[in-house]
């Protein structure tokens, strides 16, 4: 049985985590992926503008966030209600996304 980290896969999900948390701050207005980047920059300095948006549109498909892709290339994401509720514990999070256990 191996015992190898996946580090690839503990830093995409941590990075899911801080868009999901980043966008809860950012409520009701939400926020264009610059500020985003910085965020997950201040965890992980060599997070680039194209994992982000990897993330950010896994996150997406899963119907937690809602992302405009903007014709001048920017792209501007909201937390769904989903998303929200994800954020604020009141639902489980399935597998994908680096949560932390409720201790309170």
């Amino acid at each position: 049985m191996s015992t190898a980290i996946d580090t690839a896969r503990i830093r995409r999900e941590n990075l899911r985590w801080l868009i999901i948390l980043t966008l809860n701050n950012a409520r009701p207005i939400g926020a264009y992926e610059g500020p985003i980047l910085s965020v997950a920059q201040s965890e992980y300095p060599d997070a680039t503008p194209l994992e982000l948006r990897r993330e950010m549109d896994y996150l997406h498909d899963r119907q937690l966030v809602q992302v405009d892709k903007q014709p001048s290339g920017r792209w501007f994401a909201e937390l769904t209600r989903i998303g929200v509720d994800l954020a604020e514990y009141t639902i489980p999070c399935e597998p994908g996304i680096a949560r932390p256990e409720k201790y309170w």
